[in-house]
């Protein structure tokens, strides 16, 4: 017989236990909530269905369902029931090039993505709203009491648009976010514990730091990450991924071969969503099976594991590409892995465990369950955040996945924060003003890894206003890029003479394309060099028109003082001529006329200086500078 435990209202039955604090690893097919209890982390379940929560919600006439409730609604009521809404989060219209794809009803001529449903328009961030609220309430009831706190994992290569959008959700959720989490981090976070808990076969000299690959391809994302593990250190030393690649591209090929095989099409939400289901089914099956049957509409056609890893070998390769790119900015070779960590449900298919074995030849580690790894090691870094444990001194060092910078004069990006640093950071530079009497600057924060604005992803824009007015290059800027260990992004500008401030929070309506975050960096490597050569025009563009301006003002100002009726009229032309040459294109050219109106305009401008010293002179004695003195 066990004694009765008593607890205070709100507080944990569990003795000697602290703040209540939960990890949620909110997932594109499913997800999970965990919590640490009697000093390790464990799923919270439900006795009737289990732990993993499938990421659906559905939207009734008279009640809205989510997790396992509302998978019954898929195909009875598909239009109002989502699915893989992680997908959308951070993202609008203009970043999906075929809506037609999915079997929802999105609301026209708008670039925000809401769904029409029963319950009225449906934004991806309130349907993650709802997939939060029932994992806390869920934690809540297991745990009786409410939760204090909770860490959130996303993809490493989230951008500042999703990471916003999904800690607005857990905002709209009532949740208190301790931190958001890469999600390579947090199974590293469990990796490390089990290697603690059960024991290795490596030596202590070697364990004491250590080269994890996390490769983590869950149902709608891709991630890989290096780390250094070292005396309960986390580094993350460099992060690639794709925000649009997973599971549910490998569900949508087999949907595809088995339409071309049949000669069949789906032609409503209905049958789109049910061989979507057949799909995972058949890709679940193969993961034990060597071939399993798919039926749909009366037709039946035979999958087998190795068709499989035929169909979605180009998506596997581009997960390799990227691996081999995430080693070379980690400055490690394959050979100095000592071990990859496999994360996510898509990691059991066959063919992805054959493909990464082979490329980094080192063991494959999934003694924690991929689909439970993630939450796991988020209820550690919760419970620490918490204050739990105190003589804890885990450290996680997360990083940039993409640079941060801002647009200058022409278009060109000035990178301030660089991929890979670690976070949180925060870095400053200085700049001018480009013309005189400038009293207003517009900061327009970037991210991306290309030369030109154009070639990067807009963030945010705002004005710094309340300058005083001075010569162009006279007023110091002080720009501030801020990155707080959630990944968000806040932006000041200030005026060092005058303390004038500007700043933003950068929450952008938008994310990136599908694929852009992936190409983003393969773009810089392959045009490098265009880019060097396109920088440098750019620059040299700014610099003619800079030029010119000045001469012109100068001109305006004294030409008819200080010059006769040919030498300005040679002037003019020569500035003329400047820009004409800007405009060409040709580098070598521009160089060249720069010079030659730089060394025509020089008597022009030792005139004006003598000018303007004898003005000063004016009125005054040798004898009073020199008593001055």
């Amino acid at each position: 017989m066990s004694l009765l435990q008593i607890s205070e209202p709100g507080q944990s039955p569990e003795p000697h236990q602290g703040k209540l604090a939960v990890g949620i690893d909110l997932g594109t097919s499913n997800s999970l909530v965990c919590s640490v209890r009697r000093g390790g982390p464990v799923p919270i379940s439900d006795d009737e269905l289990g732990d993993l929560v499938p990421s659906v919600v559905h939207y009734g006439k008279d009640a809205i369902h989510v997790g396992r409730a509302a998978t019954e609604y898929l195909l009875t009521d598909t239009q109002n029931t989502l699915t893989s809404v992680k997908r959308f989060v951070g993202k609008n219209q203009s970043d999906f090039p075929d809506l037609s794809v999915f079997p929802y009803r999105f609301e026209a001529n708008t670039e925000n993505l809401k769904i029409y449903t029963n319950q009225g328009l449906v934004s991806p961030v309130e349907a993650s709203s709802r997939i939060l609220n029932y994992l806390v309430e869920r934690a809540e009831n297991q745990l009786r009491g409410d939760i204090d706190g909770a860490v959130i994992t996303v993809p490493a290569y989230f951008d500042d648009a999703q990471r916003q959008a999904t800690k607005d959700a857990a905002t709209q959720a009532g949740i208190k976010v301790l931190r958001l989490l890469n999600e390579p981090t947090a199974a590293a976070v469990a990796y490390g514990l089990d290697v603690e808990q059960s024991g290795t076969d490596v030596p202590d000299q070697e364990a004491a730091e250590r080269l994890i690959a996390v490769y983590d391809l869950g149902g709608g994302t891709f991630d890989i990450s290096i780390l250094r593990l070292h005396r309960g250190v986390f580094e993350v030393l460099a992060t690639g991924g794709d925000s649009a690649l997973g599971g549910d591209d490998f569900d949508a090929l087999i949907c595809q071969w088995f339409l071309t095989e049949t000669g069949q099409q789906t032609e409503s939400a209905e049958e789109i969503r049910a061989l979507q289901l057949r799909a995972r089914r058949a890709k679940e099956e193969l993961a034990l099976l060597q071939q399993t049957q798919i039926e749909f509409k009366g037709q039946a056609r035979t999958l087998s594991r190795d068709q499989l890893a035929e169909l979605i070998d180009p998506l596997v390769q581009k997960t390799v590409k990227v691996c081999r790119r995430a080693l070379r900015d980690a400055e490690v070779s394959t050979d100095q892995i000592d071990a990859v960590v496999m994360v996510g449900g898509s990691t059991r298919v066959a063919a992805v465990q054959a493909k990464v074995e082979a490329f980094f030849d080192a063991p494959l580690k999934s003694d924690i369950d991929p689909d439970r790894v993630v939450a796991l090691g988020a209820a550690i870094q919760a419970d620490i955040l918490i204050g739990n444990k105190n003589d804890q001194d885990m450290l996680l060092l997360d990083v940039v996945p993409l640079s941060l910078g801002l647009e200058t004069v022409g278009g060109l990006t000035e990178k301030i924060i660089h991929r890979n640093t670690t976070i949180p950071v925060a870095r400053a530079q200085e700049f001018t003003t480009y013309k005189d009497g400038q009293t207003a600057m517009q900061i327009h924060a970037v991210q991306g890894e290309r030369e030109l604005v154009q070639d990067c992803r807009s963030l945010a824009r705002f004005e710094l206003t309340g300058i005083p007015p001075m010569v162009a290059g006279a007023a110091r800027i002080k720009v501030q890029f801020q990155v707080d260990p959630d990944g968000l992004l806040s932006v000041s500008a200030e005026e060092t003479t005058t303390g004038v401030r500007a700043e933003v929070e950068v929450k952008p309506s938008y994310g990136l394309q599908e694929d852009q975050i992936a190409t983003m960096l393969k773009d810089s490597f392959e045009h490098a060099t265009d880019d060097v050569a396109a920088r440098s025009l750019r620059e040299h563009q700014v610099e003619a028109e800079g030029l010119a301006f000045a001469i012109e003002a100068a001109l305006k100002a004294d030409g008819l003082a200080l010059l006769s009726g040919d030498e300005q009229e040679v002037i003019t032309l020569a500035v003329d001529q400047l820009r004409s040459i800007a405009t060409t294109g040709n580098l070598r050219e521009l160089q060249c006329e720069i010079q030659h109106v730089s060394k025509l305009s020089e008597s022009f401008a030792t005139r004006r200086m003598d000018k303007s010293v004898r003005e000063a002179l004016a009125g005054h004695t040798v004898d009073e500078f020199e008593s001055a003195d």
